[in-house]
């Protein structure tokens, strides 16, 4: 699981580095030293950064699907396009890889944001598109969503 939260915006210099957020550092400890894979998103127009060990995780899961489906192997070539192991380097730099830039129509500013498992990098003009809402029309998407879960 991963051990960041928070939305940070950064910037994305011209060779396709951002100064990966400290508080997300802080808050990740020693894993943040374990890298990270990065790649497309499969529902939205950014991009998922996902610690090393989750994503082992995802690849545990996706490995049990027969590649002899072919909805399966299409699958997996579409969840696998752009995948790309990073690590941060000795300032603390991300590196995306100029492919999954032009995926995610990055541009000098962006947000970082954390999702549950994943750390979502968005350019910062389509992440507030992304997150505008109308309360009533939110209001009925967390009710269908949640609307039968009992919290404790």
């Amino acid at each position: 699981m991963l051990k960041a939260t928070g939305t940070y915006e950064c910037k994305v210099d011209a060779k396709g580095r951002l100064m990966f957020p400290s508080v997300y550092k802080s808050q990740m400890g020693e894993d943040v030293n374990n890298g990270f894979v990065i790649k497309r998103s499969i529902f939205k127009k950014c991009l998922e950064l996902y610690p090393w060990e989750q994503w082992q995780k995802e690849l545990n899961l996706v490995s049990k699907l027969n590649m002899f489906k072919k909805k399966n192997a299409d699958f997996i070539t579409k969840f696998m396009a752009g995948v790309k192991p990073i690590e941060l380097d000795r300032t603390g730099r991300m590196l995306i890889p100029r492919d999954l830039i032009k995926f995610g129509g990055i541009n000098k500013e962006i947000v970082l944001t954390s999702v549950v498992k994943t750390i979502e990098i968005w350019d910062k003009s389509r992440y507030e598109k992304h997150v505008e809402y109308d309360p009533e029309d939110f209001a009925g998407l967390a009710e269908d969503v949640l609307g039968d879960f009992e919290i404790q």
